[in-house]
Formats: C-alpha cells, structure tokens, sequence
C-alpha cells in the first residue's frame, strides 16, 4: 500500500508519517513548508530508506497532487494540511477558506481525476466544529451539534461536508469511495523514540509553551481567567498524545468500507486544568515557572472533553498515554535536546 499525506512535515502530519513507515507502508509525503519542516522528512527518510518520498509543493496544485497519485499509485490518503489558528483564522479568515476549504477541493479533484480514482480518505477535522458545546452535551459524543464559531472551525465543518458530498457523488456513480473525519481534541506530547518533535512558530499549545517558559525561552505563562465555575477556578480541557490521535488515524483507515462515512471523536476522554497542566510541567522540569493571571478570553468555554464511546467500540482505539507527567515528559525530552526545534 502507497498512502499520500498532505501537510506529512508539519507536527501531527510527520508522526503519521512516522507511523505509517513503522507499520511497512511506502508513502509519499507533500508539505509546502509553510509551517512544517523539511528536516522532520529528511530524519524519516534516512530512518526508513526506500520507502518515503517527500515533494514540496501545494495542495491547491491539483495538477501536482494527481501526478504523485498517478506517478506513486497511490491508494489512500491522509489529510493533514491545514491552517490551524483560531486566532489567525478570525484576522485573516480568506487565506482559511482558501487554503482549508479549496486546497480540500483541490486534492478531491485530484483523487476523482488520477488513472486510479483514489478510493480511500481520511481527513484530519477539529472539535472546534462543535463551537462551545452545550453543558448537558459534555463529555462531547459525536451527535454534538456542529457549530463552530470561528473560521478556522468553519473550514474544517465545509471540509467535512465537501467529503461527504464527494463520497455521496462516488456512490450513485457506482464508484468506491470511503472516508472518515477524525475530530481530535488538543494535540500534545511528542515522539518517545526523540525523533520527532512539535515545533511550531508561533507557538500557541498550551504544553510547549508553558514548557518554553520552564526552559527561559519565554518570561512567564498567561493564566487567562481563573475564576473559571471547575475545582480549581481555570480551564479544562482533554489532551491526546499525538501517538495515540495517528493511531486512530491509522485504525480509521484499515476499518473503512466502500460507501461509508464516518466521524469519530478522538481524545481521551478525561480533562486536565491550566493549572493542573503547569504544576505537571514543573514537576517533570523541576524547574520555577511564573505565572501571571489574566483576565479570561472571550469564548473561551469553562469545560470541554471527549467521550471516546465510539471510536473505541468501533475501532477498537484506546490512547496508550493518558498520565499527564508521561505526556509532557515525552515534549520535554525533544525539547531539551532541540531548544531551537529543529533548526537546533
């Protein structure tokens, strides 16, 4: 099997890519290089040789995206390229929609058009496609309503109906097709083995940043509202290893059958507090960390994490790391020995 992955050098992409290598799949990585590094691929490739080919180049190059379908014989894709700041998307939504939305576009056309129509996807969405659920709907199921409120979560929410109007297209052609949407929750940790790492500019995580403040590269933390209606007045939220999350990318794909759509939410399931996230950070840096309260953001919702019911019961998908020392050891560890990401 060849699989395609779209945005394969940024932060989830590369791991996937990790993973699928692992797993003994050839694939063909396709980055613009916008906010993913080359160096994540060349470490790849020199980890697995033979069996990755990296191209940088646009997913709004359709004509591009179909020459790696048709030159690699490609039979699935994964698709990770995406801008994804919620506050960026909410001061420049049209580069959103252009990118999220026509670059989507851009890569269907190629996968109808190529000489072996692409039968198989799996597209990387966001819970932020549910906006601020409901209090009686959390833990989040996937029967949420979809109501993002920004353009970022918009985007992903089109994206979403693009695939299924596509695989509808696919099925009354007579056509196989298959797709799943992956609506992940906050992304975290790293790579165990070292290679790999989350190295984003600017960076926004809540982890990596407070870990850049426990390595100097930042003065303090914000700590934005902590008169928040939780046990310890601040946010919570459900963090996923990035293992764990390419992993269900990797069981989507082996579990999907011609005509099907499917939408699962992937986290696991529990929520940890800012604080209980920096007081995590200190303990595994055992380094001072300050911390500067602020007033609370606007839409920020008091409490969001996942319910897991339906990934696990259909997929079979648990996360591996759900101990919140485990997980930002794993950070740690890289970006200790990488304080310049991977420029150093």
């Amino acid at each position: 099997m060849t699989i395609l992955v779209t945005g394969g050098a940024g932060y989830i992409g590369s791991h996937a890519v990790q993973r699928l290598l692992r797993d003994g799949v050839r694939v063909v990585s396709l980055d613009n290089e916008f906010r993913g590094h080359a160096k994540a691929m060349s470490l790849l490739a020199a980890a697995h040789p033979g069996r990755l080919t990296y191209v940088k180049g646009d997913i709004l190059d359709s004509v591009l995206v179909r020459t790696l379908i048709d030159t690699h014989g490609i039979d699935a894709v994964m698709h990770f390229a995406a801008h994804a700041y919620v506050g960026e998307s909410v001061q420049d939504p049209l580069t959103y929609y252009r990118n999220n939305v026509t670059g989507l576009g851009s890569v269907l056309e190629a996968c109808e058009g190529a000489k072996k129509p692409v039968a198989r996807f799996v597209f990387s969405s966001s819970c932020s496609t549910y906006g601020q659920p409901p209090a009686g709907m959390i833990p989040v199921r996937e029967e949420c309503p979809q109501d993002p409120v920004s353009p970022y979560g918009r985007t992903k929410l089109i994206g979403e109906w693009m695939l299924r109007d596509f695989a509808e297209s696919r099925r009354v052609a007579g056509k196989p097709f298959a797709c799943t949407f992956l609506r992940y929750f906050n992304v975290c940790g790293c790579d165990r083995s070292g290679l790999l790492g989350e190295d984003h500019a600017p960076e926004t995580h809540l982890i990596p940043v407070v870990l850049q403040a426990a390595l100097g590269q930042r003065p303090h933390v914000g700590l934005f509202g902590t008169d928040y209606p939780t046990p310890d007045g601040t946010c919570i939220r459900d963090y996923v290893h990035v293992e764990d999350l390419v992993d269900a990318h990797v069981r989507a794909l082996g579990a999907m059958k011609d005509g099907q759509v499917r939408a699962y939410n992937v986290g696991i399931g529990k929520g940890y507090s800012v604080r209980q996230i920096i007081e995590a950070v200190r303990a595994v840096t055992k380094r001072e960390i300050k911390v500067v309260e602020q007033a609370r953001r606007p839409g920020d919702p008091p409490e969001v994490f996942n319910d897991p019911t339906l990934v696990t019961r259909e997929l079979g998908w648990k996360p591996g790391m759900t101990d919140l020392h485990a997980i930002i050891d794993s950070a740690w560890r890289w970006m200790v020995t990488h304080p310049k990401g991977y420029a150093g």
